[in-house]
């Protein structure tokens, strides 16, 4: 299993970040010790000192491809979940400068916490999928699926031309506007439609 994750795919968050609009869409990996599960607390790590919330609709791959069309996206998946790609912002902001990779930023061990999935035909509207996070009670981050710059479908095809997709893969589609950061003792709780899908305790 891998996590692909979809980054500046909201172009009110790539403005927010001063990055440009990609033409293409851009994708980095976590490794599977990155997950964090079952609303268990993140623990703040001693290797940095700005870490950043990323709210993200995550789908799970239902089965193996690779050159995937796009007008056939669609049976790769049919479930979705949210998930926190929390970001080392210093540690990004470092390797930007320098051209070196993002994975020290990115990838370390529970930076993405995961919650359960639901079937995409559970939602009120699964064309236009609605997602929130609050801290500490208060939203955050609010943001809808079709304002997504590259869809679900185009991402599918298009990360599908480099790396084979795997039964059980996951895909962070990208986060919209209102990132920020996080302190010890903060609660986040992310919201699917109106439902509660997870929290995660900051320690």
């Amino acid at each position: 299993m891998k996590i692909i994750c979809i980054g500046r795919n909201y172009i009110d968050h790539a403005k927010e970040l001063k990055n440009p609009i990609p033409e293409h869409p851009v994708f980095f990996m976590k490794p599977e010790t990155a997950l964090l599960l079952k609303n268990r607390p993140f623990y703040y790590p001693d290797f940095s000192d700005r870490i950043h919330y990323e709210l993200e609709l995550v789908i799970k791959i239902q089965r193996n491809g690779k050159h995937i069309p796009e007008r056939f996206a669609h049976k790769y998946y049919h479930e979705v979940a949210l998930g926190i790609d929390f970001t080392a912002r210093d540690l990004q902001d470092e390797a930007k400068k320098k051209g070196l990779p993002w994975e020290i930023a990115k990838a370390f061990d529970g930076s993405a916490p995961l919650s359960p999935f639901v079937p995409l035909d559970s939602l009120s509207n699964k064309e236009n999928i609605a997602f929130s996070l609050r801290k500490n009670s208060n939203v955050v981050q609010q943001g809808h699926s079709a304002d997504m710059i590259f869809s679900i479908p185009q991402i599918i095809a298009y990360v599908s031309r480099f790396v084979s997709l795997k039964m059980g893969d996951l895909i962070f589609t990208g986060t919209p506007a209102g990132v920020g950061e996080i302190s010890i003792g903060d609660r986040l709780e992310a919201y699917l439609e109106d439902k509660r899908m997870m929290w995660v305790e900051i320690k």
